[in-house]
């Protein structure tokens, strides 16, 4: 085992405790591969599946697997041509079984970090779906909850920009530059602390850089 293996194996049991006392479950595997089969099964046949945006549950080829199941009921937005089709699979992701996402950053004592531009990832997480399943790299822990937020600004927000044609100021420089541009790309700043309502967030922990 590598000095970085070990090192996770440690920071995840340390997670796993304070997710769970904050009445999140939580699990740990050490490859994306493991937890893409682990998340897959976790999904009944028949069930309704939606997701945010999310690199890291596309990079770990978990989307491809739901689409490759004929057993399950997806709300696909990259099927919607229209943005008015785009608003109803947002609506109908509310009430669906499962809800995958990823986090932009997480503490060390169990906080996630979420940011979104439009809303409807950060929506989903507080309400709606039955259960909402994170897949989050340990490239994304941070220390504290501070470092967490400022990691999700300005790492990941900085760099996600980067995929899509907006005018904000951190596509420009690389940087959070703490803008109001109408675009903003972290108009939404969520913090989950808790979870409410008989352990509705899991939280799979990945050994691998995942996501930005």
């Amino acid at each position: 085992m590598t000095p970085k293996e070990t090192r996770n194996n440690l920071l995840a049991e340390r997670l796993i405790k304070n997710l769970n006392r904050r009445n999140i479950q939580a699990v740990y595997f050490p490859t994306a591969a493991e937890a893409c089969q682990a998340v897959n099964q976790m999904i009944g046949d028949g069930s309704t599946v939606a997701w945010g945006g999310s690199m890291s549950i596309r990079d770990m080829g978990l989307l491809d697997a739901l689409r490759a199941r004929k057993t399950l009921h997806l709300l696909d937005r990259e099927l919607a041509t229209t943005p008015d089709e785009v608003q109803q699979v947002y609506l109908e992701s509310m009430a669906a079984d499962f809800y995958l996402t990823s986090a932009n950053a997480m503490s060390q004592d169990g906080v996630i970090v979420s940011i979104d531009g439009n809303g409807n990832r950060v929506a989903a997480i507080t309400w709606g779906p039955k259960k909402v399943i994170f897949v989050v790299g340990m490239n994304k822990v941070m220390p504290t909850v501070e470092s967490a937020l400022a990691r999700a600004r300005g790492v990941a927000a900085a760099t996600n920009a980067q995929r899509f044609d907006i005018d904000t100021p951190c596509r420009t420089t690389g940087c959070c530059m703490n803008c109001n541009s109408p675009q903003s790309i972290c108009s939404y700043i969520h913090f989950l602390r808790n979870s409410r309502g008989g352990n509705r967030h899991i939280v799979v922990l990945v050994g691998e850089d995942l996501g930005y």
